[in-house]
């Protein structure tokens, strides 16, 4: 069978190695209200811990901003995808940024890191819809004491691949019919290519098809049917937009789109690391000592501390700060 499992995603994905952890957020935030928080009431939210995906739009740790007020990580990385909103950054390494509407953002934790991923409602006469992937791929052992590290990669300059005129393929990591991506971070796993770390995002116009050329029988593949307004088949058999498929590597894979509109999929696929995993909560190391090594050194140090303000408003940027990542507290910018 080339299709081992077909799950429903309700925010969470469950991946496997070499990916530890996957997200999926699509929020349909309102108006903001001049303070980059929703222009609407917070009842039925359950503030600081807001994950109801029977609701229109989650808070998730916000009070007042929806997003991720600072929080630890150690041993992985993070793939942040922003197909729409924004994403505001800040790092306890002295980094910080905005960006959305198709950027994303690679940052791998390392030997440990505080960060904040606060989604600010810009838009004060319109809707801030957000639609956002986290992905977490696991580091070795060899690079979980490693430099935390932190890229961007802007959408105007990711890579696009079109196989034919009915489809294009975002090239996140890895390479897809010929196209290369722009590169990963030193330390991960996607660094060696015979890794076959791919991330990418597909779309397929109505009536088109698209085939996922095997790759290794080894090979860990997820695909995931995130828009569209049918069914579509893969290998044949109907899909519902929401669903994850857990793929065979080592064969062909058909995607057929019999809607009316395009179906978009994100892919994500990379030979397995292969080494224990011990994780709890934000760290992610081989074993269980390893893990309370971590959680004692976070008590002793905060991995060096939070150096902005504490209040969940300077997690955020001005509104008119743009789309921009600022590296070792201003010493080098990055924009679009």
């Amino acid at each position: 069978m080339k299709i081992k499992n077909i799950q429903k995603v309700a925010g969470r994905m469950n991946i496997g190695d070499p990916f530890i952890f996957g997200a999926y957020h699509y929020d349909l935030y309102p108006e903001g209200n001049g303070k980059f928080g929703p222009k609407a009431s917070l009842e039925g939210h359950n503030l600081g811990n807001d994950f109801d995906n029977n609701l229109p739009w989650r808070m998730y740790h916000g009070r007042s901003i929806p997003g991720f007020p600072f929080h630890p990580h150690r041993g992985f990385e993070i793939i942040t995808i922003v197909e729409e909103g924004y994403a505001d950054h800040f790092d306890s390494k002295g980094s910080k940024g905005r960006y959305g509407e198709g950027d994303v953002q690679l940052m791998s934790a390392g030997s440990g890191v505080l960060h904040g991923e606060m989604f600010p409602l810009i838009h004060e006469d319109k809707p801030n819809h957000l639609r956002l992937f986290q992905i977490w791929m696991n580091l070795p052992a060899a690079s979980k004491m490693t430099e935390p590290q932190y890229k961007m990669l802007w959408h105007e300059q990711i890579p696009i691949a079109k196989p034919t005129g009915d489809v294009r393929i975002k090239v996140i990591l890895g390479e897809y019919e010929g196209v290369k991506s722009l590169g990963s971070l030193p330390y991960s796993w996607a660094k060696d290519p015979n890794h076959r770390v791919g991330v990418a995002l597909i779309t397929i116009d109505a009536g088109a098809s698209y085939t996922i050329k095997a790759s290794s029988a080894s090979l860990n593949r997820f695909l995931f049917y995130y828009e569209g307004n049918a069914a579509i088949k893969i290998e044949e058999q109907s899909i519902d937009a929401g669903y994850l498929l857990d793929l065979q590597g080592g064969e062909d894979i058909v995607i057929k789109n019999i809607t009316n509109g395009d179906a978009k999929l994100l892919l994500l696929e990379g030979e397995p690391i292969n080494e224990p995993v011990a994780a709890y909560g934000p760290f992610v190391m081989n074993t269980e000592q390893e893990l309370e090594e971590s959680f004692r050194e976070y008590r002793r140090t905060q991995f060096g501390g939070w150096p902005w303000g504490q209040e969940e408003a300077a997690l955020v940027h001005a509104k008119d700060a743009g789309r921009f990542a600022s590296y070792h507290f201003g010493k080098e910018i990055d924009k679009p």
